[in-house]
């Protein structure tokens, strides 16, 4: 499955969340860092649903960038 992550730079730092997984969240000081810290949460949060016997959500969300003229 692919799951879309949302990063977003911060004053001091990275962080990221995955829309398709509520409360599934990383932060780190550098881009790299928060892509490996969001990668293994995301594996966590997966996991955990399934022990818990809970439904895993499928991936739905996407993301685009759009362009505008200012």
């Amino acid at each position: 499955m692919q799951y879309l992550v949302v990063i977003e730079q911060g004053p001091t730092s990275f962080g990221a969340y995955v829309p398709d997984l509520p409360g599934c969240v990383a932060a780190g000081e550098t881009r790299d860092e928060v892509t490996t810290l969001i990668h293994e949460a995301i594996e966590f949060h997966v996991e955990d649903l399934k022990s818990q016997g809970k439904h895993v959500p499928q991936p739905s969300s996407t993301g685009e960038f759009v362009e505008i003229d200012v």
